[in-house]
């Protein structure tokens, strides 16, 4: 199964994909995740992301297909993927196709996420991450209790909510 999910963030697009994660056992590819990443890690490719990060740009398309391209060699890829959030306009669409044109691994489906701006800025307001594990809680939806903690980190209840899900941002 190869999958892309589009919506604008808090669309519910990583909450599906985790479930599909689950149910099928192919990696959950998030070009933000992915961007994250590879920042943190200091390849090449994230320091020329960081770069565009910092001077207040967009990263190019090329960086961002060159991070996918990395991440889809991977093996767990090998047997399917779910695209989260990429390709954000035509000429990515058009890139990403013909790179998985190249790598032979056409695209099955792409789901379109709509939702209403109020709920989307519901939803983001309200999303924290645990910093141990990842894991997404949404304190109107799904607390993570009081005070808030990961269920899975027991003792390492760090849940931080990601700069870009400030409502002014």
């Amino acid at each position: 199964m190869r999958l892309i999910l589009l919506g604008a963030p808090g669309s519910g697009k990583g909450t599906q994909s985790q479930k599909l994660v689950e149910r099928h056992g192919v990696p959950q590819i998030s070009t933000g995740d992915l961007l994250r990443a590879a920042r943190e890690q200091g390849t090449e490719l994230g320091r020329q992301a960081q770069a565009a990060m910092d001077a207040g740009k967009l990263v190019d398309d090329a960086i961002v297909l060159g991070i996918i391209r990395e991440r889809l060699a991977q093996p767990d890829a090998g047997r399917g993927f779910i695209l989260d959030g990429f390709p954000r306009n035509v000429a990515q669409a058009d890139a990403l196709g013909a790179m998985l044109a190249e790598m032979r691994a056409p695209i099955d489906a792409v789901v379109l996420m709509d939702v209403a701006r109020e709920v989307l800025l519901r939803r983001l307001g309200g999303r924290r991450i645990c910093k141990e594990c990842g894991r997404v809680f949404n304190i109107y939806t799904s607390p993570p209790g009081t005070p808030p903690k990961c269920d899975r980190c027991r003792d390492r209840p760090v849940l931080v909510q990601r700069p870009d899900d400030r409502e002014d941002t």
